[in-house]
């Protein structure tokens, strides 16, 4: 989620806001607010520069061995120097709060653009996807997953300069398969591989690339849903649509692009960003300047829901849990060609036609219900005599919130707005106490709502590059 922009609010009352974090980091401004960290603008008081400060969530700095693997990835990954990665320059511990020290950079994110303009010509698209692939590129041959792409972690600044962020997610290439308990990722942008049984090795990020560069042509992400647990099921079930379906006039050689990049079979793609921005790059090579300025239809301005882009911890044992007996009944109908459906969540629409190799069987739907069972309203439960716990309450509304607290015996107490980035226009992006805390009964619970994300003046494309344009 590090989003190390200069889209700043200076009237949030954050605790953290005019402190100086480790005798050093001076904190200014809260930049934006993600599911596992909050990005503050600082000062590094010895070398006098601006830099981004990323402080992970108190209540996952509670948990060691996370906090553990995070040090040292963000020890590896800070030697990673590549002009496209957005630099760590140091990491600490300050009591309870657990922070990365980043570059500052000014001016948007990918998502901010496709927010403001829809879909992009295939000429500004490949301009950005470029670098990030090199980015990608470095990272993979040196051994690390970025495990969490989006337009989100894709910084444009007012040079033009285009930068990946949040590498502080990533896992090297040879423990990818360790089972560590989680997994990490964004609803939108997993690959088939992350849902079914938490696999990230390079094609999981060249899986979400295919990803992105959909929506830059398109405007709008591949597989949409009523529910994250729709979403997942596409991801798994259903091949992500030639770019020229939803914007005619595409050139052949971009829905190759897609298509290569997000194959449901992994060893379908191209094994690394590296190898991926050799097809690219072929590819934009066999494009004329009129098929690389192909205008797309405004109409498809996106404006998407961002509840599912936000980066979540995903208990990895829930992805495993197998189906409950089903009854006789339900066996008949399975032998008689239809799908067995569990009990958790009625039946996902059918699938569409899969590619060769794409074997997903009922455990499949059943693993991407849980998931988002673990991702979103999750389970919670009063604690026997006078103490409580506090329920799970991010990203319901106020109301839905209320209704809980008053469910589990507790009030509503002073409610605050922030903007966000990454939750949805007024639904909950904290709660204090956290959700867990054994509190007494008819305590109160405050809650911060979203107010959506702050309005931030893009540099616009022009042929050549971007241009500057104001800052956020």
């Amino acid at each position: 989620m590090a989003r190390t922009l200069a889209c700043v609010d200076t009237t949030l009352q954050d605790p953290l806001v005019g402190q100086v974090l480790d005798g050093r980091y001076r904190i200014d401004a809260r930049i934006a607010v993600g599911g596992m960290a909050t990005v503050y603008r600082a000062v590094d008081t010895r070398l006098d520069r601006v830099l981004a400060l990323k402080v992970m969530h108190p209540s996952l700095a509670v948990d060691a061995s996370f906090v553990e693997r995070f040090i040292r990835e963000a020890k590896s990954v800070a030697r990673l120097a590549h002009p496209n990665v957005v630099q760590v320059f140091d990491q600490g511990t300050d009591g309870s709060y657990v922070y990365l020290a980043m570059e500052y950079v000014a001016g948007c994110t990918l998502r901010d653009v496709l927010r403001e303009r829809g879909a992009l010509q295939p000429r500004a698209a490949l301009d950005i996807l470029e670098p990030v692939l090199a980015a990608l590129g470095a990272a993979h041959r040196a051994g690390f997953v970025h495990r969490d792409m989006k337009p989100e972690n894709v910084l444009i600044g007012d040079d033009g300069r285009v930068k990946v962020a949040d590498f502080g997610l990533v896992r090297a290439v040879d423990t990818v398969t360790n089972t560590t308990g989680t997994v990490l990722g964004t609803v939108s942008y997993l690959a088939p591989e992350q849902i079914e049984n938490g696999t990230a090795d390079p094609r999981v990020d060249v899986y979400a690339c295919g990803v992105m560069l959909y929506e830059m042509l398109t405007g709008d992400k591949p597989h949409d849903g009523d529910s994250p647990a729709v979403i997942l099921y596409k991801h798994l079930h259903e091949d992500v649509p030639p770019p020229s379906a939803a914007v005619p006039g595409l050139a052949y050689e971009l829905d190759e692009m897609v298509a290569s990049a997000t194959a449901r079979t992994p060893d379908i793609r191209p094994h690394d960003a590296v190898a991926l921005l050799a097809r690219v790059r072929d590819g934009r090579g066999r494009l004329s300047a009129d098929q690389l300025d192909v205008v797309p239809p405004q109409a498809l301005t996106a404006d998407h829901d961002n509840a599912d882009d936000r980066t979540s911890v995903i208990p990895r044992a829930l992805a495993t849990l197998r189906p409950l007996p089903v009854n006789e009944d339900e066996e008949e109908g399975s032998a008689a060609g239809t799908n067995r459906t569990s009990r958790f969540e009625s039946p996902p629409p059918p699938p569409s036609r899969r590619r060769p190799g794409s074997r997903r069987g009922p455990m499949a739907i059943v693993a991407a219900v849980l998931l988002v069972l673990g991702l979103g309203a999750g389970v919670w439960y009063i604690n026997s005599g006078q103490f409580t716990e506090v329920p799970p309450l991010l990203a319901k509304t106020q109301d839905q919130a209320e209704d809980r607290l008053a469910d589990a015996g507790l009030d509503l107490g002073k409610v605050e707005h922030a903007y966000s980035d990454t939750v949805e226009r007024g639904q909950v992006i904290s709660s204090d106490p956290k959700a867990g805390t054994r509190i007494r009964g008819n305590d109160s619970v405050s809650i911060t709502i979203s107010d959506g994300p702050r309005t931030c003046v893009c540099p616009p494309w022009r042929a050549g590059g971007w241009t500057r344009r104001g800052s956020c």
